[in-house]
């Protein structure tokens, strides 16, 4: 999907789709007691931009409905045992149910299903999890995301060249779908790009994606073109490129954004980022949960939109909502 028209698509379709949520002041659990619902979001981590959009998304839902919204998780995001231990920890509170982004795409299948058991419903965000007891899964099409990095780098590339690719990091179901996206379009529209390396791993941080990438760059002296799935491996590929100094001289695609991505797409540093809409991921699942409880029709996949974002249309205003989060027009 283009950039062209996506906020109208979450405003329209997303919002839609769940007006039947109620009005803002209405209180009340599943039971019907009265009583005000909480809602538990639990993030992968708590530094990056991507998960703060997520956080404004949840608190403006929860204003709108009048729930109460728990915002907790680890504060690294390969961190999965603090993970589990925070949903277990709010499960035993018995909250009205949970959102969360599953670190693991293993590791809380058993515990969403005893959740469920107990009549708290989970709604899974950002990253897959490999089982059916959640109620919806709100989320990027990740693949398509990897579709849209390859596909910028073939058309840069004019179909032949090197690449590499970077990955993430193990049990993480919202990469691994962009790096197969990725893979996979790259092996099928542009079978002359050469793929130097595609198993390297960038870890959670920015630090170990640049230590990650040092080690690349140094094994590689010479290629064309560069991809990297998430925030943290883009921008630690970004500071390795800089520090030596071809930053801007290979074609360098990658995913999500921040302040100093936005710099680096305008500079020419980064000729792509695939971008989510994390805010509508927060607010979105917020309000699938509140309608569920109420015992209304929710949509089992919810579709929050990806977009290319390049240097030429950075500044549209459809791409440019997206690329550079302005928090304070949501929270009016």
């Amino acid at each position: 999907m283009s950039g062209k028209g996506m906020i109208h698509i979450f405003l329209i379709a997303g919002i839609i789709m769940l007006a039947g949520c109620g009005d803002g002041g209405e209180k009340g659990d599943a039971s019907g007691r009265g009583k005000t619902l909480t809602i538990a979001v639990i993030p992968k981590g708590a530094t990056h931009e991507h998960w703060k959009s997520v956080h404004l998304g949840a608190q403006k839902a929860g204003s709108e409905l009048g729930v109460d919204i728990i915002w907790e998780g680890p504060l690294k995001e390969d961190d999965r045992e603090e993970q589990l231990q925070i949903y277990e920890t709010l499960v035993a509170r018995k909250v009205s149910a949970i959102a969360i982004a599953p670190i693991d795409d293993r590791v809380f299948v058993r515990p969403v299903r005893e959740a469920k058991n107990i009549g708290i419903p989970t709604v899974v965000f950002d990253s897959a999890l490999q089982d059916t007891a959640h109620i919806a899964y709100v989320a990027t099409d990740n693949y398509r995301g990897g579709v849209l990095g390859a596909e910028r780098i073939g058309q840069l590339l004019g179909g032949k060249g090197t690449l590499i690719m970077m990955r993430y990091q193990e049990g993480s179901a919202a990469t691994a779908e962009r790096e197969a996206g990725f893979l996979k379009t790259i092996a099928a529209k542009y079978p002359d790009i050469e793929i130097l390396s595609d198993n390297q791993y960038s870890g959670a941080t920015t630090e170990s994606a640049y230590r990650t990438s040092e080690n690349l760059l140094n094994r590689f002296e010479t290629f064309d073109a560069i991809w990297t799935p998430n925030e943290s491996s883009t921008f630690g590929c970004l500071r390795a490129l800089q520090d030596k100094g071809i930053a801007g001289k290979v074609v360098f695609v990658g995913f999500d954004t921040s302040t100093k991505l936005v710099d680096a797409l305008r500079a020419g540093e980064l000729q792509g980022l695939s971008l989510q809409n994390p805010f509508a991921m927060g607010y979105l699942s917020v309000k699938t949960i509140v309608a569920y409880l109420k015992g209304e029709p929710i949509e089992r996949m919810v579709d929050t939109g990806v977009t290319m974002a390049t240097p030429e249309n950075m500044d549209d205003p459809e791409v440019h909502a997206l690329l550079v989060h302005d928090f304070s027009r949501y929270m009016e």
